[in-house]
């Protein structure tokens, strides 16, 4: 069976790897992985790289985003990324039998929407949810329409495909397919860390992740100023590790001002682009908490009983666990929500996204349809 995988991002490609290593691995499919968005971008890391050295290879690399981030250019990469798949899937759709798209980035939202006029069959990864606060919801529930094969997270999910679609076959709850990494990968001590990111964990620290707000964008300027004088209070008690945020509107806003505040105390801020999936993993384990509003708070920081302050509107309606906590953007709430977890005992839920391991499901169900 012929199985390509789109990539857009380091984000999806974490989320792919256990998916990919198997298909890679087993004899029945035959694997290509197509490349693109902010994996072709020296700004972002040139994380294409990244899979290359995981020891795959890169069948297709398409190149199409914009360096910057305001509401044109956004939507101007929408069309060029259009454009350049409708190349694509004109010279080769006829080479896969199933292309696995993930989640509800815009750049996969384009790349899928081209393929529709030449019949490609999309198998989709994670529809079903809800992020009232995110243009990226529209993304998501459009790349399910478009999709005939869907592997959700949960129960509830697959009711919300089954509403969308108007049928009910093909649709997979195989649980969150990240999740599968925290069997097939090894984390890291922290002497390891240390020696590779040179960023000692044994400093009480939180891992902050924070995106841009797509619902109304203009208002992302005073959102990084009440982020920005949480952190300057954070600091005092806090190593404050920040991974940097997604290509999004404005999201160049954010990144500057984190890199205002590693500027002004680079030994208490530490700003990464590109974790990979192993040291994301590590530091999420050791950190005391987790602070901003990216999916991975919501579905992955369970499995380490981890408390996450969610902050905003961009994740506004996705299921939670009860170790999530909501705030808006405002410093006392920020504070004083750190000040509540501090006070909490340690956090014991189950993960409400696990369902026994994702890529066993979607590899059965492969196997069972033409």
């Amino acid at each position: 069976m012929r199985i390509a995988i789109l990539t857009s991002s380091r984000a999806d490609y974490g989320i792919y790897k256990p998916l990919i290593r198997a298909l890679a691995g087993d004899s029945y499919f035959h694997l290509s992985i197509i490349a693109f968005g902010t994996h072709l971008s020296p700004y972002h890391g040139h994380t294409v790289d990244e899979i290359i050295n995981d020891g795959f290879q890169v069948d297709y690399k398409i190149n199409s985003l914009l360096l910057t981030d305001d509401e044109n250019s956004l939507s101007t990469s929408i069309g060029l990324t259009t454009i350049k798949f409708a190349d694509f899937w004109e010279n080769n759709s006829n080479k896969f039998d199933w292309v696995f798209c993930l989640g509800d980035r815009f750049e996969m939202f384009a790349a899928v929407m081209a393929g529709l006029p030449y019949g490609v069959r999309f198998a989709h990864i994670h529809g079903g949810e809800t992020t009232l606060g995110a243009i990226d919801n529209v993304f998501r529930h459009s790349i399910t329409l478009a999709s005939k094969l869907h592997f959700v997270a949960t129960e509830a999910f697959a009711d919300k495909v089954k509403a969308l679609i108007d049928e009910d076959d093909n649709i997979v709850v195989s649980g969150a397919l990240s999740l599968d990494n925290l069997a097939d990968i090894k984390l890291l001590s922290r002497d390891e860390f240390l020696n590779k990111w040179n960023i000692d964990l044994a400093i009480p620290s939180i891992l902050i992740t924070i995106h841009p707000e797509t619902v109304n964008a203009a208002q992302n300027h005073l959102y990084i100023e009440e982020v920005i004088s949480a952190l300057n209070e954070l600091k005092d008690n806090y190593q404050l590790i920040i991974t940097m945020p997604n290509t999004d509107t404005y999201g160049s806003v954010y990144r500057n001002a984190f890199k205002e505040l590693e500027k002004n105390d680079p030994d208490k801020i530490k700003l990464i682009e590109n974790f990979g999936i192993q040291s994301y993993f590590t530091c999420m384990k050791e950190a005391r908490l987790m602070l901003g509003n990216t999916s991975s708070g919501i579905i992955e920081a369970a499995s380490f009983h981890k408390y996450v302050i969610n902050i905003g509107d961009r994740q506004k309606g996705r299921l939670a666990g009860n170790n999530v906590l909501n705030v808006p953007y405002n410093r006392v709430a920020i504070i004083n929500c750190v000040k509540l977890v501090e006070s909490l005992k340690e956090e014991q839920s189950t993960n409400i996204y696990y369902n026994g391991g994702a890529v066993d499901q979607i590899i059965k169900k492969l196997k069972s349809i033409s």
